[in-house]
């Protein structure tokens, strides 16, 4: 009995963490992640990177002739592959809804880049951005880092 009291008590504990992370009230309103120095430089950076996915394919939307090949390849590099290699201990750490979106936003470059490929309009490619970049501001409106 006591084995399973321990078990349960254990799965309990691994889903409230795999919900909430490890996080507390910021003195801002938004919640606060904490992460260790490294953590929080390596999700800093993966945003540095999604926002030059977004730059790269602005950038050749505003050319009169866009670089197809050059603005896809922008938005696959803020795909689901930048996602496979984080590791379970930091995401562990991050609350579901900040997982939730960035998986999205993942997705969401990856279907980005396939738009491009089938040569949606410069207005459906800025319309697909539009609803990227407004989960981005929900985001740090919610979040920000603590590295500790």
């Amino acid at each position: 009995m006591a084995g399973i009291v321990l078990w349960v008590l254990t799965v309990t504990g691994l889903g409230w963490f795999f919900i909430n992370g490890w996080t507390t009230k910021g003195s801002d309103g938004r919640t606060e992640i904490l992460l260790a120095p490294a953590e929080r430089d390596q999700i800093l950076a993966e945003m540095r990177q999604l926002l030059k996915a977004v730059d790269g394919v602005i950038r050749e939307l505003g050319e009169s002739e866009p670089d197809l090949k050059r603005m896809e390849s922008a938005a696959r590099a803020g795909g689901m592959h930048m996602a496979e290699d984080v590791e379970p201990a930091l995401m562990v750490k991050l609350p579901l809804p900040f997982k939730q979106m960035g998986m999205s936003i993942h997705k969401d470059m990856d279907a980005l880049a396939d738009a491009v490929v089938q040569r949606e309009t410069s207005q459906q490619l800025l319309k697909r951005l539009g609803s990227m970049t407004a989960r981005c501001t929900v985001c740090h409106d919610m979040y920000r880092f603590k590295a500790g």
